[in-house]
């Protein structure tokens, strides 16, 4: 989490962060990830480690929550390390944040492509690059295979 620090917003720099959820603790369950979200309103970062042991991931400025439509504002960013960290900002091109359901988590998008994308067992997942972001894969390859989760809040 260091490294990510001085691109978060400035009023968040100094703030504790905690673990809301882990698949190693929690399970696989994108409903228990949305249970777990924190504090409506709170920012998260979701951090994710495939099964090829490269991590990325995303800062969402608001909680990760089921949604009908796009939420979230133009803070949120996607990240990868690989192997040193890259950040993909908005581009102001959509407003296509975050928006999720009991089956997919998506971030990012634009032209049928999703930045990140999660399925409801949090078992596989993807990046494309997409307009919201202009970001590149975040894995090595388009889909991937998610080998631990996190997702951190503010206290």
């Amino acid at each position: 989490l260091p490294q990510l620090g001085p691109h978060l917003p400035p009023r968040l720099t100094q703030q504790p962060w905690h673990l809301l959820y882990c698949t190693a603790r929690d399970g696989f369950s994108l409903r228990t990830l949305y249970r777990c979200g924190g504090r409506p309103g709170c920012p998260a970062l979701l951090l994710i480690r495939d099964t090829e042991a490269q991590a990325f991931g995303a800062f969402c400025a608001s909680t990760i929550r089921c949604s009908n439509s796009f939420y979230g504002t133009g803070e949120t960013f996607l990240f990868s390390f690989s192997p040193e960290l890259k950040v993909f900002r908005w581009t102001g091109r959509n407003n296509f944040f975050m928006k999720g359901d009991v089956d997919l988590l998506m971030v990012g998008g634009g032209s049928g492509r999703f930045g990140l994308w999660l399925d409801g067992d949090l078992h596989h997942g993807g990046s494309h690059p997409c307009e919201t972001f202009d970001n590149e894969t975040l894995s090595a390859r388009e889909e991937f295979c998610v080998q631990d989760l996190e997702v951190w809040g503010l206290a």
